[in-house]
Formats: structure tokens, sequence, C-alpha cells
């Protein structure tokens, strides 16, 4: 039996697929690394991400979350941490060769921990947790089993998106097999991620 109602877990889940469709930085990483590297660098990236978004879930039921939002200099740092991360990664796919991800012992630990720093250095995701999960918590019944289902809704629908855009994206690695047009998508997709960098920064700002 579910901890809240029918109608509430239902709208909460619509929500949250509006949220998740909504274009961003992970939609962005992730169209990037599956176009260029592959559905297994992209799916490796998707774990990152989901466990990203597990552990905000998990802090923000602890309430730290809502200390980030209270804390200038902690929202701060987070956001500029965040955007100057997304812009680094920008940066190396601009600058990689098309021999990079192969020469690599472990492709797949180096994406899944970029996922997971590019989730825990976004601050809107604690926002989230904190200013739009608790609005679907319903009065009289268990806070704690409520807000641990509603994560873990969240965290499901937001990896199942991803998970699309790996597969979409991936149909397009072989042919970007050839090293002039690998290096152009490459390229393309880096100066996008650039730019969503820069529209996270100004979004977040307060």
């Amino acid at each position: 039996m579910l901890p809240l109602s029918t109608a509430t877990f239902l709208s909460f889940a619509l929500a949250a697929l509006l949220i998740e469709l909504t274009p961003g930085p992970n939609m962005t990483y992730l169209a990037l690394v599956s176009a260029n590297d592959g559905r297994r660098a992209g799916f490796a990236t998707v774990a990152g991400i989901a466990l990203g978004l597990a552990v905000i879930g998990g802090i923000a039921s602890f309430g730290v979350a809502e200390l980030i939002q209270a804390s200038s200099l902690l929202y701060e740092g987070l956001r500029w941490a965040g955007t100057l991360f997304l812009l680094y990664l920008a940066w190396e796919g601009w600058t990689a060769g098309t021999d990079v991800v192969s020469s690599s012992g472990n492709p797949g630990g180096k994406y899944f921990m970029r996922g997971l720093v590019t989730n825990l250095l976004n601050p809107k995701a604690a926002i989230f947790y904190v200013a739009v999960l608790p609005t679907f918590v319903e009065a009289g019944r268990p806070i704690l089993a409520q807000t641990t289902l509603l994560t873990v809704v969240y965290v499901v629908i937001a990896t199942a998106i991803h998970g699309m855009i790996v597969v979409l994206a991936g149909t397009l690695e072989p042919f970007l097999n050839d090293p002039r047009r690998e290096r152009i998508s490459r390229r393309l997709l880096s100066a996008l991620l650039a730019l969503v960098a820069l529209w996270f920064a100004w979004s977040t700002a307060r």
C-alpha cells in the first residue's frame, strides 16, 4: 500500500517527468558522451547521475539541503563549482582527440564519476528536494515513507529519460566513426554544453 494517495503519487510523477524533460546540463552532456564515445560511456554517466540524485535526496531528508538553500555562501560555492565543472567538461570535449576514450583503462569509471560530481554540484537538485518535493507530502501520513518513495520515483523517472537519451544519441556513434565527423559533432556538442553551463550559472543566480 502506498504511503500517500494515488492522485498525489501520479501528480508528482507527472511533475518529475516534465521537469526532467526540460533541457539541461545532464541532457547535453549525455548526448555529447553517447554520440561520440558510445552507449557504454553514456550508461556509465547515467549511473553516476542516478547515484548523485539519490544521494542529494538522502541528504535533503536530513535537512542539509535546507542549510544549503539558506546559506548564500554554500549555495554560491556549489553553483559556481558546478558551472566551472561543466565548462571544464565542455573544454575537454572540444580539445579531445578521437583516441582519448580508447586509451583510457577504465572509461566507464571516469564517466560514472563525472555524472556523479555534476549532480552533487548542482544546487537546483537540492532545491527541488527542498522546495518541490515537500509540496506533495500529505499531512497525517508517515513523512519519511512519503519522502523516500517520492525520491525513488524521481530518480527512476530521471534515469529512464537519461537512458532514452543515451540510446538515441548512441545510434549516431557508428555514423561518427569517421574522424572528421566525430570532431565536428564533438565540438558542436561541446559548444552547446558550454552555453548550457553559462545558462546554468544565470538561471541559478539569486
